[in-house]
């Protein structure tokens, strides 16, 4: 029997462990700026589907949301110009529905 290691190249093997950690990585750590907003007003509305969230600005002003999904997850803050669309991920085949859309800072940034 033959050691695993010993079929995979050097550098296949560094670039899967890279692009795992920064896949855990992204996916792992949500936004904290995003956490702490209040509830978008009820005039930003949001359509899912399973590959995109589009999310309409019906205000008279700017808006910056993000969007929240069961798991827990967070969306990148995005500023909406009145009647403007942004378009954000979809809940995905794992079904990692939105719950709602929060106010943020597009300018702040997210880590200690």
């Amino acid at each position: 029997m033959t050691n695993l290691m010993t079929r995979i190249s050097r550098p296949a093997a560094l670039a899967a462990a890279t692009a795992g950690g920064l896949l855990m990585a992204l996916t792992a750590a949500p936004s904290a700026v995003a956490a702490g907003g209040d509830p978008a007003p009820s005039c930003v509305e949001y359509y899912e589907s399973w590959r995109y969230t589009d999310v309409h600005n019906g205000c008279a002003e700017t808006v910056a949301v993000t969007v929240e999904y069961t798991t827990g997850q967070w969306a990148p803050c995005r500023a909406i110009l009145p009647g403007q669309w942004a378009t954000f991920a979809g809940y995905g085949t794992d079904g990692n529905y939105v719950t709602g859309l929060r106010t943020c800072d597009p300018n702040a940034t997210s880590g200690a």
